[in-house]
């Protein structure tokens, strides 16, 4: 029976060697693999002389004119777009003028202008930092703070955010020291205060992300990487040296959201303990929206909630976003940088058709999103599930517009029957004129037969008619008609009907 002598994790070191000692059996002493402090390059702090400048970043952006671009795609966040725009700019100016001003001497201390977003889903608190991250030229990278735990989750930890930013930059280290990391459902993270359980392990992230927030060193690769370390050696060997292996997060932006549930009780009952100038303070505070009492919400409240103080310290700029009613809805759909009428534009384009939507449809289509309950992304769900059958079927035709309004956006099935049923018609309509010089039409009760048909065999009508009507082009040639109406009798027993039509003919004559 064999036993495992040293189960232990192996060192950086260890490995180092062991990978060492492998190379140089295989290929001798060529390849040498350099010490941990070369594969990681300069110690913190300090920088290589040869450095590729930082690529262009719009740090010259003014507040008001980053505010101005976010209102052209943002609608209904007047107050958020202000303090985001003010602050990050900020941050970003503020950077330059350090970086730029070799003399200043560090602040000790100094907190960045983190930000907190506090709103419902789907009111664009993603889309605005995105927004914000392209405008600036930055890398931009989101996670989900749900999946971390305090010895990180499977695949990774906090850590690997970070990482991923240089990802985004193309690998260029310093872009990545400069871009903005984005955590959804931060509200996750925050503890119950009954000190065991869950709660230790949401407390042990708040304290993981503090180090990330302020200032801290990351290595790019993960030190029990196997293949990090030949990456290292395979480097060495091409170049003589090894590139910086750490990133700085000192000028990294956190930006973090949630929704909150049950922050607005915590801020409420604060709010009834204090004098607010009310003749009946606790009513007027219970009848206040949740959007109102968010915008109230102090640091005390964070607190209270669940968050360490020194995680709240981190996060300076709060913003509470406005939840998207009806109205809301629909100037999203009219604003002309609207991405969900932008994309499914670009969708049906894609078949080389033109799709235009009316006002009324927008309105509509805002109603049936806001019962969703699910913010903006209830406008994409609804669009989708209206017109997939149009996306579908439509690149069928030679189509190229079509007007989305109310009809479609209500009876969506009917209204696709009735433009397909049309386009069917008239192209054998067009094509019989064309081949045999013969106007032939069909009345109502044929179409509805024509329509019932093409459900249950699932083709469409143009080819239901050439396979009904075929020998008409002959027969009618023949008797020489210049006009023929088709009926449902026609439809039902298309041969039997020629052949009376044909008999009766020759009986006349």
């Amino acid at each position: 029976m064999s036993t495992i002598e040293n189960s232990k994790t192996p060192s950086p070191e260890e490995l180092r060697n062991d990978v060492s000692n492998f190379l140089r059996n295989k290929y001798g002493d060529r390849v040498i693999i350099p010490p941990e402090a070369e594969r990681f390059g300069n110690p913190p702090g300090e920088r290589n002389n040869d450095e590729k400048p930082l690529p262009h970043i719009n740090f010259d952006l003014k507040p008001t004119e980053l505010e101005a671009y976010l209102n052209e795609y943002v609608v209904g966040q007047q107050e958020a777009v202000e303090v985001l725009a003010t602050k990050i700019a900020t941050h970003f100016n503020r950077m330059k003028y350090e970086t730029s001003n070799s003399d200043i001497e560090a602040l000790v201390g100094n907190i960045k202008s983190n930000v907190l977003m506090i709103g419902p889903t789907g009111v664009g608190k993603t889309y605005l930092i995105k927004l914000i991250a392209k405008k600036i030229g930055v890398p931009f990278v989101k996670g989900d703070a749900t999946k971390f735990s305090e010895t990180g989750y499977v695949g990774g930890d906090v850590d690997d955010l970070v990482r991923n930013l240089v990802h985004e930059a193309n690998g260029e280290i310093r872009l990545a020291e400069y871009g903005i990391i984005y955590l959804d459902e931060i509200d996750k993270i925050a503890s119950s205060g009954n000190g065991f359980g869950p709660d230790v392990s949401r407390s042990g992230v708040q304290r993981n992300l503090l180090k990330l927030m302020e200032e801290g060193e990351v290595d790019l690769k993960v030190p029990h990487d196997l293949a990090s370390q030949m990456e290292a050696a395979m480097q060495a060997q091409r170049t003589g040296k090894v590139e910086r292996k750490k990133i700085n997060t000192k000028n990294i932006l956190f930006v973090t959201s949630g929704a909150f549930f049950g922050l607005t009780d915590i801020i409420r009952k604060r709010l009834n303990q204090q004098p607010m100038g009310f003749t009946n303070k606790e009513a007027d505070v219970r009848k206040m929206p949740d959007e109102d009492i968010f915008k109230m919400v102090r640091s005390e409240d964070l607190i209270k909630f669940g968050f360490e103080t020194e995680f709240v310290g981190r996060l300076p700029v709060v913003v509470s976003l406005n939840g998207l009613d009806v109205e809301g809805l629909y100037q999203i759909l009219k604003n002309p940088n609207s991405t969900v009428i932008l994309g499914k534009k670009r969708d049906l384009k894609a078949y080389g058709i033109d799709i235009e939507f009316d006002d009324a449809a927008l309105r509509r289509i805002a109603e049936l999103a806001f019962e969703e309950h699910t913010g903006a992304r209830g406008l994409t769900s609804v669009v989708d599930r209206l017109l997939l059958k149009y996306e579908k079927l439509l690149p069928d035709t030679d189509l190229d517009h079509i007007v989305i309004t109310r009809e479609i956006v209500e009876n969506s099935k009917a209204e696709l029957e009735r433009i397909l049923t049309n386009y069917y018609i008239k192209s054998f309509q067009k094509r019989f004129l064309v081949r045999n010089n013969i106007v032939i039409t069909f009345t109502k009760d044929a179409i509805e037969l024509l329509q019932e048909m093409s459900r249950k065999k699932g083709k469409n009508i143009d080819d239901i008619c050439s396979d009904l009507l075929t020998d008409y082009e002959y027969g009618l040639k023949l008797l020489n008609w210049e006009e023929f109406i088709v009926n449902a009798d026609i439809i039902k027993n298309p041969k039997e009907r020629l052949e009376e039509l044909i008999k009766k003919s020759y009986e006349k004559k």
